[in-house]
């Protein structure tokens, strides 16, 4: 037997793995993929969501993507997983998530073929959307320039591509390394820690999904998950998956406080 079993549980509720079933729609998430949509639809070009580590802004990034249709959107993810990425680099992905057909390594005939890829994309009566992810990491002033240069792409109807950059609040000091580019934001979004209230419905959100309707975490485990994961959702679910295994070890039918506080030493988590 394993805590699933002993908590009547179909599926483990609090795995940090992006799964859209398990999404969360806050009144915060809800906001911003209004106000994202906005920026898209109305083709304002370059719009920002910021985030502090494990705010949710990969699960709020994949969200949005679901809900951009292939019948009205060209959309596509871009993750940035280091920071030595050339402006070279950037154009192929791009360029390969657009469906460009004709890639070459000369960056002018390539950005030529970007050109064209939107254009055809216009045609079509979709917006074409990127989507990218850790752009902290593009620590680089000369691709803040390459991106205002492909913002500079423009139809009677607005720009040609859309831009939604996901980063940690280094994200502003990186926009900062190309003042024009930094004016160019639209929309620019800051998530913010969850309340008491939104880690009580999320923590009941999940366990639902779980196909669990008993009320397994008590009011004071539940003031004390807030307490010490400052309302990050990462270390929210991380809290909650170690204190199941805590109580299935410890055969207790609930999660009190006390459950809470051993898991929060173990985790270095208790001040």
């Amino acid at each position: 037997m394993d805590y699933l079993e002993y908590y009547k549980l179909s599926e483990h509720p609090f795995s940090n793995v992006v799964d859209s079933r398990f999404y969360y729609n806050s009144p915060q998430q809800s906001e911003a993929i209004a106000k994202l949509k906005y920026a898209i639809d109305t083709k304002k070009g370059l719009a920002v969501v910021i985030g502090n580590i494990g705010a949710g802004k990969t699960t709020l990034a994949r969200k949005l993507l679901e809900e951009l249709d292939e019948e009205n959107y060209e959309a596509a993810l871009l993750v940035i997983i280091h920071s030595s990425v050339s402006s070279e680099w950037l154009f192929k992905k791009f360029a390969i998530q657009l469906g460009v057909k004709d890639m070459s390594d000369d960056k002018i005939e390539l950005l030529g073929s970007i050109y064209r890829r939107l254009h055809e994309i216009g045609e079509e009566g979709k917006k074409a959307v990127v989507l990218m992810d850790e752009v902290q990491m593009l620590n680089s002033r000369e691709i803040m320039e390459e991106f205002r240069g492909l913002l500079n792409m423009e139809s009677s109807q607005g720009k040609m591509v859309n831009f939604i950059f996901f980063g940690l609040p280094e994200l502003d000091q990186v926009l900062s390394l190309d003042e024009p580019l930094k004016q160019r934001v639209a929309i620019r979004i800051r998530l913010q820690a969850f309340s008491e209230e939104n880690t009580r419905e999320y923590i009941g959100h999940r366990l639902k999904i779980a196909c669990c309707s008993d009320n397994i975490f008590t009011e004071s485990a539940i003031k004390l998950i807030c307490k010490y994961s400052n309302g990050s959702p990462r270390l929210i679910n991380t809290i909650c998956d170690n204190a199941l295994l805590e109580g299935f070890l410890f055969k207790n039918p609930v999660i009190d406080d006390s459950t809470i506080k051993a898991v929060a030493m173990d985790l270095g988590l208790e001040s």
